[in-house]
């Protein structure tokens, strides 16, 4: 069954590959063999379509087919681009297959289709083969495999399991996942069980109460389109007694000692380990930093697309308070061939050599062969094989065809193609003629090119006329065939014609020389020596031909100018034809150099050259070399950059660390660095901190650029030097300590393993109680004892350790433990009524010594006669007031008073109730029958008295608001009667007035009336203003005005 599993874990998708063939360079039909048969000449074909070898665009994959399937075939691809098309055929481990009527093989186009296919017979290793009158080629090796036919099925004894509270467990399946009581209730991975994705296996680091019940394995394979699941039996885990006893970490699911990976791929490390309480996974790197690859998710490590830099060592460590454990291994990468260097089509002339060179890399190193028209190729006459190089002597034409070349090592095989077309050719000019018009500067030189194509190599011959040119001062002819005139004159116009031969026939091609005046420089340019920003002109003037164009371009260390391309920085300053000069705007350091102006015609150019030197900041300095690595300093050496033609005056060192991408400059030793040092040292940095240095150097002209990062280095570890911050605490439940700190960041840590200590004592002892805590990101301590008061001072300390040892402490600091609700209540407790709806309560204080916890206020509860306590409504105070007023009563209503004290704990104990009555509610009912008199400047306001029925409190006087006008703020005028006299401006024209009763139950419902000076005396019975009032929104109040003519109008 273990075999049928491997089977069903292997994935075997491989995609297709590319062939590293260029496209091929077409050849003539094999008929032209015999138009020469001594020679066996190919010769190009003359029609419209171009012949190539096949190139394969689509090649077999490694294929599982799952026996028992639905599917009744399997499809191996194949498909190669030719010209003429090829034809396809296939092997099966090296042996080619049969493709007859009645066979189970048969060709889609180039795809090999195996119907009915079984795996005694079909499986094994395939490969296509692509051949046309070109060549041929070989795909890769494909293999077809099978799966399980028999059922995925588990093996799991149904074994019953009892653990003790706070145990490890351990449990064994083949798979994925497990469940718990039923489907699908799978058990997630939470940092105390952990599934094994290796192995299947369940661990659970400390068992709890919870994890009673029974297990089932649920394992999960997938194969193409076919996806298979099964239980295991369930198992029953039974827990026989508690058990809290904390134990050190042990290590149970580790990742092997050797793990091997090819590059590209993703490597998962597992690492668990049972301990109470349930330990923390850390990873390292032993002989390396950890990478920005890493996912790390506490018992796995991912490291995403491997390469060899992940190579070595890796430790996983598991931590908790009571130890540490540990385990190593290691990560081995290989990889599968890869090219480097691939072979391309090539056309070579008969009787020429030829060498081709494959390079691959790979781990192991690939081994290279070579196949010519699908077949093994090996050293034979004037062909040599060795390894990578293929090396042919005198190329014939019977070498041309198809050539690969395969790398291979055990991960893998790659191939790369290409056709070799060896020609023979007559020379022909029809592609690259002599120049019919060869003009030339007098004194000057021409260069005439004879490149006929021929295949061998033509003889070449030059005549001027009809006389023969042999090679003199003057005249030379280039082993390529090039005719080269100098120092030419008039009487060396006239005819040059070109003959070249070789075996297969000749040919000549002639062109015509003619003499020109020669272009001179008349103003060159001159040297020059600026700063960095500002501008010049390089000056060049010409002479030339006067029936030619005359052209400028200039060059800066023999590199063209684009003036296009330049950011600004270059343009001509002259649109003058004889003028070529080059302003330079905003020079820049990269600006300097030779600078060389060319005036040209179409016959000839002339240069001169000036020099420009721009002086600025010095450039970055090299070399930055970190050593002498101890805790809080480096040794820093650079090598000397340039300085831009103005003298270093001094360096300047900056630092960056993994937790600030930000450069910093850093304190030296020397403070400061002189222009002509190339060392220092770097002090004042953070023990076991990551960094990069950068140096900078400067001269007069300012900061030059900086020099590039050093590698990455770790200072050595230290004791901490900084004690914890925000020491405190409080509160938790009874009987406990609760000690708060802010976690200590990673730049105050100075080593690993680091964590805290604490100590603590009860205020006036003088035993100290200590207690470790480790991992940096602890941030509370909970100390449990039954002899702990509430509320109980506590002096409290604290320092950090490391592997190198413990921090200084911080200053004492006193955390009280959990408080208790009060136990004393509030006393003398009275209540009095105020208006109709408003009551003020006040008491006697708590003693602060009766206190088991911070006062945070007072709660008032009050209840309705009748009403239970439980109902009551509830107000509290803050701080140490000793009265309250509250609102929202009921009037005329009996109502029950308590008050209590509270803390942080909750609320103590109630005070003896105390009984009150709220007031009744004053009049319902506004005044009535309002009139006014306006005499010089007052405004003498009448009004009916308001008489209280039985339900309402005594009438006590009268409020009256004053508004001169809608926008201005109101007067409140007191009346103890039904009449006030109130001045009014000369300018008075109206006014609006609200009268109201008030009295011990407070304020009653308000009458309005609007005042026009010119309305004289009027009455106004309010009843029915009263109704308007009591149901109208207060923008319609506001339009109601009483007139000399009519009462209580609604405009």
């Amino acid at each position: 069954m273990e075999g049928c599993w491997g089977q069903l874990g292997i994935s075997l998708l491989i995609t297709a590959e590319k062939d590293a063939a260029s496209c091929p360079v077409p050849k003539t039909p094999h008929f032209a063999k015999q138009v020469f048969p001594s020679l066996a000449v190919w010769c190009q074909a003359q029609s419209g379509t171009r012949s190539y070898g096949p190139v394969f665009e689509e090649q077999p994959a490694h294929t599982l087919f799952p026996e028992g399937s639905a599917e009744e075939k399997v499809t191996l691809m194949c498909r190669a681009r030719a010209n003429p098309p090829a034809t396809y055929r296939w092997k099966m481990n090296g042996t080619e297959l049969k493709m007859g009527p009645d066979s189970r093989y048969r060709l889609v186009a180039g795809d090999l289709v195996i119907s009915n296919p079984v795996k005694a017979k079909d499986a094994g290793s395939y490969q296509c083969v692509a051949t046309n009158a070109r060549g041929t080629v070989v795909s890769r090796e494909a293999s077809l495999r099978f799966g399980c036919k028999s059922s995925l099925g588990l093996h799991k004894a149904n074994k019953m399991h009892k653990q003790k509270f706070g145990e490890k467990l351990w449990m064994r399946c083949l798979s994925y996942r497990w469940l718990l009581n039923e489907f699908p209730n799978f058990i997630p991975a939470d940092g105390r069980r952990f599934v094994s994705q290796t192995t299947g296996n369940l661990y659970i680091a400390k068992t709890e109460a919870s994890d009673l019940g029974n297990y089932s394995c649920f394992a999960t394979s997938h194969i193409d389109f076919i996806t298979k699941s099964v239980f295991s039996k369930f198992s029953q885990l039974s827990l026989a007694a508690e058990d809290a006893r904390q134990y050190a970490p042990s290590i149970k699911a580790r990742f092997p000692a050797d793990t091997y990976a090819l590059t590209g791929q993703m490597v998962t490390l597992e690492c668990f380990a049972f301990g109470n309480p349930v330990p923390r996974i850390k990873w390292r790197k032993l002989d390396g930093s950890q990478t920005s690859k890493w996912i790390s998710s506490e018992p796995l490590l991912h490291i995403q697309n491997v390469d060899f830099e992940d190579e070595g060592t890796y430790e996983c460590e598991a931590e908790n308070i009571k130890g540490r454990d540990t385990y190593q291994g290691r990560i081995i990468i290989h990889a599968q061939p890869d090219w480097l260097d691939v072979i391309t089509d090539t056309e070579a002339d008969i009787g020429s050599d030829l060498r081709w060179s494959c390079v691959a890399s790979g781990k192991p190193r690939p081994a290279v062969r070579w196949l010519r028209d699908g077949q093994p190729l090996a050293s034979q006459n004037r062909i040599e094989v060795s390894g990578g190089e293929l090396r042919f002597s005198k190329l014939v034409l019977e070498d041309s065809g198809m050539y690969q070349c395969v790398a291979e090592n055990k991960h893998g095989t790659v191939y790369a193609s290409a056709e070799l077309t060896v020609q023979a050719l007559a020379p022909d000019f029809r592609l690259n003629p002599v120049k019919r018009l060869i003009p030339a500067a007098r004194s000057g030189k021409v260069i005439i090119p004879c490149q006929p194509r021929a295949a061998p190599k033509a003889t070449v011959l030059w005549t001027k006329g009809t006389e023969l040119l042999i090679n003199s001062s003057r005249v030379t002819i280039t082993a390529d065939g090039t005719l080269i005139l100098q120092n030419i004159s008039k009487s060396d116009e006239g005819k040059y014609t070109c003959f070249a031969e070789n075996f297969m026939g000749k040919a000549n091609s002639t062109g015509i020389l003619s003499v020109r005046d020669a272009t001179k420089i008349t103003l060159a340019p001159s040297s020059a020596d600026i700063n960095v920003g500002e501008n010049l002109t390089l000056q060049c003037h010409a002479s030339h031909d006067p029936t030619m164009d005359l052209t400028f371009t200039w060059s800066l260390d023999d590199f063209p100018i684009d003036l296009d391309k330049s950011e600004g920085h270059y343009r001509r300053a002259s649109a003058k034809e004889a003028v070529g000069d080059l302003a330079i705007v905003n020079a820049q350091l990269k600006h300097s150099g030779r600078y060389t102006c060319t005036a040209q015609t179409v016959v000839d150019s002339t240069s001169e050259s000036a020099t420009l030197t721009v002086r600025g900041p010095p450039g970055p300095p090299g070399g930055v070399v970190v050593r002498d690595i101890g805790d809080t300093s480096v040794q820093l050496s650079w090598s000397r950059g340039f300085d831009n033609h103005s003298p270093i005056a001094r360096y300047s060192i900056e630092a960056r660390t993994l937790l600030s991408n930000k450069w910093k400059q850093m304190r030296t030793n020397p403070v400061n660095i002189e222009g002509n040092a190339e060392t220092a040292q770097v002090v004042n940095l953070i023990p076991w901190m990551d960094y990069e240095f950068r140096v900078l150097a400067s001269n007069i002209l300012g900061v030059g650029e900086p020099s590039l990062p050093s590698s990455k280095i770790r200072t050595k570890e230290a004791a901490p030097t900084v004690a914890p911050s925000g020491l405190g605490g409080g509160g938790g439940a009874p009987n406990e300590l609760i000690i708060n700190w802010t976690p200590t960041l990673r730049d105050y840590q100075n080593g690993d393993g680091f964590g805290y200590i604490l100590s603590f004592r009860k205020k006036g002892t003088q035993e100290w109680l200590t207690a470790r805590v480790p991992h940096a990101e602890s941030l509370h301590y909970v100390y449990r004892n039954e002899s702990i008061g509430p509320y109980t001072p506590f002096e409290v300390k604290i320092k950090a350790y490391n592997r190198k040892g413990e921090g200084p402490e911080s200053l004492t600091a006193i955390v009280y433990s959990a408080e208790e609700e009060p136990k004393v209540a509030p006393f003398r407790v009275t209540a009095k009524a105020v208006l109709s709806s408003e009551m003020d309560v006040s008491w006697e204080p708590v003693e602060q010594g009766d206190m088991t916890g911070v006062l945070l206020g007072y709660e008032i509860r009050y209840w309705k006669d009748g009403d239970k306590e439980e109902a009551a409504d509830r107000v509290r105070t803050a701080g140490l007031v000793t009265s309250a007023h509250v609102t929202g009563l009921n009037p005329n209503t009996k109502y029950h008073v308590s008050v209590r004290a509270y803390n942080r704990a909750g609320v103590g104990p109630p005070s003896p109730s105390t009984n009150i009555t709220t007031i009744k509610p004053p009049p319902r009912r506004p005044p009535g029958n309002i009139s006014w008199t306006l005499t010089g400047s007052t405004v003498t306001i009448k009004w009916d008295p308001v008489v209280a029925q039985a339900d309402e409190s005594a009438v006590t006087g009268y409020k009256m608001l004053y508004r001169q006008d809608s926008h201005s703020a109101p007067t409140l005028y007191l009346a103890s009667k039904s009449r006030i006299d109130i001045p009014v401006p000369e300018d008075f024209t109206h006014a609006f007035v609200q009268i109201r009763v008030t009295g011990p139950g407070g304020d009653g419902i308000p009458a309005e009336v609007h005042i026009l000076r010119n309305s004289g005396m009027s009455v106004c019975v309010p009843r029915v203003q009263t109704l308007i009032f009591r149901v109208l929104p207060r923008t319609l109040q506001n339009n109601i005005s009483i007139s000399r003519n009519t009462c209580c109008h609604v405009l």
